[in-house]
């Protein structure tokens, strides 16, 4: 059985961790299973907008059990090895050009709601509950630390980190952590609309500028930042899907993305 499948239809890939029985817990295989999967979703001229989603009642529990018990027994160096893949999963899914929608079915707890966070958007059901409990167990949220005070800032990210506890959905839309809470039984439906809605409606070059300009913009100082900014305007406006799309709105016609 594969940990992770892919498909892709309508310009849509969908990457699903498939460990139900497991609620979708980490371990080394599933890491590099979801790096692997994310690398073909990017390369894929296929698919324009990347879905990650889970089978079963979790979305991703978090570390598996088993993984645990083996780190423990690992030297500094296998552990840093180790971390470094996560690390690498994380940076990956937070820089693809292509938009990363999280489809969230289900409990996302510890690395399992840090796959929530590198996400460019979120959608959760109501039940699901999120966490990062890493503090609980005598581990720290080290690499999601990073993610998450620049998503929901330095205040919401102590709250949550500190503590180590579970909130619900709407708890987690509240704070920023997720985009917004669906009924279970439409978000399928609601994600597809999303990633559809972005194949149709936008360039695929301002999609991959756009991220750019967002996960850059605390990179620099205002000054540095706004001729980033200028110089990124002017590049985009020679590029192709700019000329087409005034082309298009001065015509009053749709361009075809």
């Amino acid at each position: 059985m594969s940990l992770v499948t892919y498909h892709t239809e309508n310009r849509i890939a969908t990457i699903t961790l498939n460990r139900p029985d497991k609620r979708n817990a980490l371990n080394a295989a599933v890491v590099r299973a979801l790096r692997e999967a994310f690398a073909r979703a990017e390369a894929d001229e296929q698919a324009k907008v990347i879905v990650l989603a889970a089978n079963g009642k979790a979305f991703c529990a978090g570390a598996d059990l088993e993984y645990l018990q083996q780190l423990q027994q690992n030297n500094f160096e296998e552990n840093l090895a180790d971390s470094r893949e996560l690390m690498l999963l994380m940076q990956e899914i937070y820089t693809l050009e292509k938009v990363v929608i999280a489809q969230i079915e289900g409990d996302a707890i510890a690395g399992g709601c840090g796959l929530a966070t590198v996400a460019d958007l979120s959608y959760a059901v109501p039940d699901a509950k999120f966490g990062y409990t890493e503090v609980r167990i005598g581990f720290v949220p080290a690499l999601v630390s990073v993610f998450l005070v620049r998503k929901t800032g330095e205040g919401r990210a102590r709250e949550l980190l500190l503590t180590g506890r579970l909130i619900i959905a709407e708890q987690a839309a509240a704070c920023g952590l997720i985009n917004a809470v669906v009924p279970a039984e439409d978000i399928r439906a609601f994600v597809a609309g999303i990633a559809t809605q972005l194949c149709n409606e936008t360039s695929a070059n301002s999609l991959k500028i756009t991220k750019q300009l967002v996960r850059t913009a605390l990179d620099h100082s205002l000054t540095e930042a706004l001729e980033a900014a200028a110089r990124l305007n002017a590049e985009t406006r020679q590029h192709p899907d700019c000329k087409k799309g005034i082309s298009a709105f001065l015509d009053k016609s749709k361009p075809v993305w």
